[in-house]
């Protein structure tokens, strides 16, 4: 399946609490099961007013579609190219 980078522009996101990012990755995982077609969160970041995620499914419009049913915004949603990392050198 494809990886896909996912830019949400959250205000405030760095400030969120503990049990916020509770909140929204218990209500992610219920949209995540409830999509009917291979999904997987791998993981997000979440850095001044962003959170990054990184995600696997079939496209973009499956992200898409897991964000509208989750009530999260989906800015930007670009498909990973390449990975590379300090052993690319090698």
């Amino acid at each position: 399946m494809p990886t896909y980078i996912i830019e949400r522009n959250i205000p405030g996101a760095e400030t969120l609490s503990a049990k916020e990012l509770k909140e929204i990755s218990a209500k992610s995982n219920d949209v995540v099961a409830g999509l009917g077609v291979p999904y997987k969160w791998i993981t997000s970041y979440v850095a001044g007013d962003k959170i990054y995620c990184v995600h696997e499914a079939e496209n973009a419009e499956v992200i898409h579609r897991h964000a509208r049913e989750g009530g999260f915004p989906a800015d930007i949603v670009t498909k990973v190219a390449a990975v590379i990392g300090p052993g690319t050198a090698k």
